[in-house]
């Protein structure tokens, strides 16, 4: 394992584009016209930030190009506009408005099983679709979720999500180094409540392993694995993906009862999960290519 090369981790200096009074007109515009007419407006928002934003453009490309979708600019407009409306749709999972959406979801029993048996675990997702829809579904099932992220370069956004559900602010861990961030998680997963953070994106830890994503070698956090075998838990995949107009699936499975990192070899076992996580994340975005929104280096090549 090695450290991240500086485009890996440019997300972590990337500030939010527009300004609070912009959000919350949005937000007005919403309650008046509703959806329909606010994902109008999104189009030449979005087509504004494609024009202006180069490194968003390359990194579409280069996914959209691996996944075997076109490459030209109206794909890649289509696929930031798809960002676009799923970021729209959080504001209402953040109101509690998901009854006009047509939810679906696949391996809740295993949510349910935890639940019942008050274990706690870690969820491992990515930046594929909605992880807003998993969190309102959890929050209707009454099971405690916390979210562990960064979240410095994305203040406005998540200050009018908490503004609008004061709740949600209580249930967010920034990540530390620290051992207090440490015995605030396993204090969390001993009292049955399940941890959710997202592996495909460099940042969580120092360290980057090497996988095959897409037929080619793509750098991810290793910081999963090794904070999965401190806390010694269940790890369960999750990935809601959005699908027009108005559909969102959920999706959980097992992913690993425990996972171990042998003293000896740590750096090779944490490949192996991550390959594994790889080979789980490619699964699902084949089955909805324009819903993965890492629009940052990943590929080695790249990055």
């Amino acid at each position: 394992m090695t450290a991240p090369p500086v485009a890996a981790t440019s997300w972590l200096r990337t500030t939010e584009k527009g300004g609070a009074l912009g959000i919350r007109l949005l937000i007005a515009i919403c309650g008046l016209l509703g959806r329909g007419f606010t994902r109008l407006l999104l189009v030449p928002i979005v087509f504004y930030f494609v024009i202006l934003s180069p490194q968003a453009r390359r990194a579409s490309r280069d996914y959209l190009g691996r996944i075997g979708q076109p490459q030209g600019f109206r794909a890649v407009f289509a696929h930031c506009l798809r960002f676009a409306h799923v970021t729209l749709d959080r504001l209402f999972f953040a109101l509690g408005k998901h009854r006009s959406f047509a939810i679906t979801r696949t391996g809740k029993e295993h949510l349910a099983g935890l639940k019942q048996q008050r274990r706690g675990a870690l969820l491992l997702g990515a930046h594929l679709g909605s992880f807003e829809a998993m969190r309102a579904m959890a929050s209707d099932n009454s099971l405690p979720l916390n979210i562990i992220g960064y979240f410095k370069n994305a203040r406005l956004i998540n200050s009018v999500l908490e503004k609008l559900n004061p709740g949600l602010a209580a249930r967010v861990i920034n990540v530390e180094r620290n051992v207090s961030f440490m015995l605030t998680l396993k204090e969390r997963i001993d009292a049955g409540e399940m941890v959710a953070l997202l592996g495909d994106r460099v940042g969580l830890g120092d360290r980057v392993v090497e996988v095959d994503l897409l037929g080619a070698p793509a750098l991810l956090p290793a910081g999963p694995y090794w904070l999965a075998a401190s806390l010694r838990c269940p790890v369960y995949l999750t990935f809601g993906l959005f699908h027009e107009p108005n559909r969102y699936d959920l999706y959980c499975e097992p992913f690993a009862e425990r996972i171990e990192l042998a003293r000896g070899d740590r750096e090779s076992a944490a490949r192996v999960w991550a390959q594994r996580y790889a080979q789980r994340l490619e699964h699902y975005c084949r089955m909805a290519p324009d819903n993965w929104f890492n629009f940052y280096p990943v590929w080695k090549e790249a990055a």
